[in-house]
C-alpha cells in the first residue's frame, strides 16, 4: 500500500503528463520518423490536430536499415560524403510504409489551420502517397520554408506546380524520386513557374529525374538566390547548360554544384565550365561535385566513357582558385580513383569549406536540422481540450482527394 506522500506524488505525475499529453506546445515539432516505423495514419492525425497552429516542422517516414545499405552513388566501398542512407538505397530494397496517402489530411482541416505556420516539412518513402494527397497537404502549407521529399511515388511536374503556386515562401527544396530515371514529365513551363512563384529558393535537389539542361538553366539561372544545387543521377544532363553560367557577372551565388553519376554529362562540359571558372565566372563558387562510378560521357557518343579530366590544368586551378573544393572520383581498373582538389582527403571537405548550406543532408534524426529559425509566435490559446474531437486518418484511406 502506498501512503499518502507517494499517492499525492504519483496523483501530481499523471497529472504532469496528462497536461503535457493535450498541451499544443508540447507537439510543435513532431519528428515521426524511423528504420522501423510503427507510426500509423491515426496517430500522426491526432498528434498534428494536437498541435494546431502551433506545429512548425513535420516529419514522417521511413529510413532504410543501416545494415541494408547499397552502394549507389559509388563503386568505392566507403560510404560517398554527403550521401545520406535514403540516398544510397534502391528503391527495390525499400521495405513497404507503414503510412498511406491519407496521413497529411489533418493539416487541411479546419480551413487547414494545422498546416498554416507549418515551415519544416520531411516526408520519407511513404510508398502509398499520391500526386493529389500531396498536392492536398501543400495547399495547407503556404508558410513553408523547408521541403523535403524521399522516396515519395509522385510526378515531379505535379509536385512543382502545387509548390510554385501555394508555397512562395520556400527556401531549401529537396527531391528525390523513388524511381531513378523513370519521371521525364517536367515542362519548361513548370521550371518557370517556379522561377517566378519561389524567388526565394536558395537550396535546390532534384535527384533522379530525367531533366534536360534547358529546363535546369531555367532553373539555376533564373532563381536569383540559389546558392546550392544538386541534380544527382539525372540521365539528360550533358552539362551544356554549365555554358556562361555566372558569366559578367558579381551576383551569382551559386557555391556548390552536385552533378554525382549523371549518365550524359560530358566531360567536354564539365572542362569547359571550370577553364571558365578559372577566367573568372562563378565568383562564389566553393564546391563541385563531378564524380561518377560510370566515368564522363565523351563528347560524340555517350557510350563512350572518360575516367579523367586530364584537359584541365589541375595546377592552374589549384593555385588561383584553392577555395574551391573539386571533388571527382571515377572507376579505374575496378576500383575508385580519387581527385580532390585543394584538400586532402574527404573528411577535410566538410571541415573546411565554408557554406551557409550544409554539403551533408543525413537524415539522422540526432543531426542538427535548424536551418531556418522555429522562433515563431508562440501560445497555447489555440489548444484542443482533452476531449476535442480528432479526425481519425485510417478510416480515409480510400477516398478520393482532389488535386487542388
Amino acid at each position: 500500500m502506498l501512503d499518502t506522500r507517494s499517492l499525492c506524488h504519483a496523483s501530481a505525475t499523471c497529472s504532469l503528463f496528462n497536461k503535457c499529453a493535450t498541451d499544443s506546445l508540447c507537439y510543435t515539432d513532431i519528428d515521426l520518423t524511423a528504420v522501423v516505423p510503427r507510426f500509423t495514419n491515426t496517430v500522426v492525425s491526432t498528434m498534428i490536430q494536437r498541435a494546431g497552429k502551433n506545429l512548425r516542422s513535420l516529419k514522417l517516414g521511413r529510413w532504410p536499415s543501416p545494415s541494408s545499405k547499397a552502394s549507389h552513388y559509388t563503386l568505392c566501398p566507403k560510404d560517398s560524403p554527403g550521401l545520406s542512407s535514403d540516398e544510397t538505397q534502391p528503391s527495390q530494397m525499400r521495405e513497404s510504409s507503414v503510412l498511406s496517402r491519407s496521413c497529411l489530411a489533418a493539416l487541411s482541416l479546419d480551413g487547414g489551420a494545422a498546416g498554416a505556420l507549418l515551415r519544416k516539412l520531411y516526408l520519407y518513402n511513404i510508398d502509398k502517397m499520391n500526386n493529389a494527397a500531396l498536392c492536398l497537404a501543400l495547399k495547407a502549407c503556404q508558410s513553408l520554408a523547408d521541403l523535403k521529399l524521399v522516396g515519395l511515388p509522385v510526378e515531379l511536374r505535379q509536385t512543382l506546380t502545387a509548390i510554385s503556386k501555394y508555397c512562395c515562401l520556400i527556401e531549401r527544396l529537396f527531391i528525390e524520386s523513388s524511381d531513378i530515371g523513370r519521371d521525364d514529365g517536367l515542362k519548361s513551363s513548370t521550371c518557370s513557374d517556379l522561377v517566378k512563384g519561389c524567388p526565394n529558393i536558395s537550396s535546390l535537389s532534384l535527384r533522379g529525374f530525367k531533366l534536360h539542361d534547358h529546363k535546369v538553366s531555367i532553373l539555376v539561372k533564373g532563381l536569383c538566390n540559389l546558392k546550392y544545387v544538386d541534380f544527382s543521377t539525372s540521365l539528360s544532363i550533358t552539362g551544356t547548360f554549365l555554358r556562361n553560367l555566372g558569366s559578367g557577372t558579381d551576383t551569382f551565388a551559386l557555391e556548390a554544384l552536385i552533378l554525382r553519376d549523371c549518365l550524359h554529362l560530358k566531360e567536354v562540359e564539365v572542362s569547359r565550365f571550370l577553364s571558365a571558372v578559372l577566367d573568372g565566372d562563378c565568383k562564389q563558387l566553393r564546391y563541385v561535385d563531378v564524380s561518377n562510378k560510370d566515368g564522363l560521357s565523351a563528347h560524340v557518343d555517350w557510350n563512350e566513357r572518360r575516367f579523367s579530366l586530364s584537359t584541365i590544368p589541375i595546377s592552374r586551378l589549384s593555385k588561383e582558385r584553392p577555395e574551391i573544393c573539386l571533388i571527382a572520383e571515377f572507376p579505374s581498373e575496378g576500383s575508385c580513383s580519387s581527385m580532390d582538389i585543394g584538400h586532402a582527403s574527404d573528411s577535410e571537405t566538410s571541415s573546411d569549406v565554408s557554406l551557409p548550406l550544409s554539403i551533408d543532408v543525413s537524415l539522422s534524426a540526432s543531426s542538427s536540422e535548424s536551418i531556418y529559425s522555429s522562433d515563431l509566435g508562440s501560445g497555447n490559446e489555440d489548444a484542443h481540450g482533452a476531449n476535442a474531437p480528432f479526425y481519425y486518418a485510417d478510416g480515409f484511406d480510400e477516398a478520393d482527394l482532389p488535386l487542388f
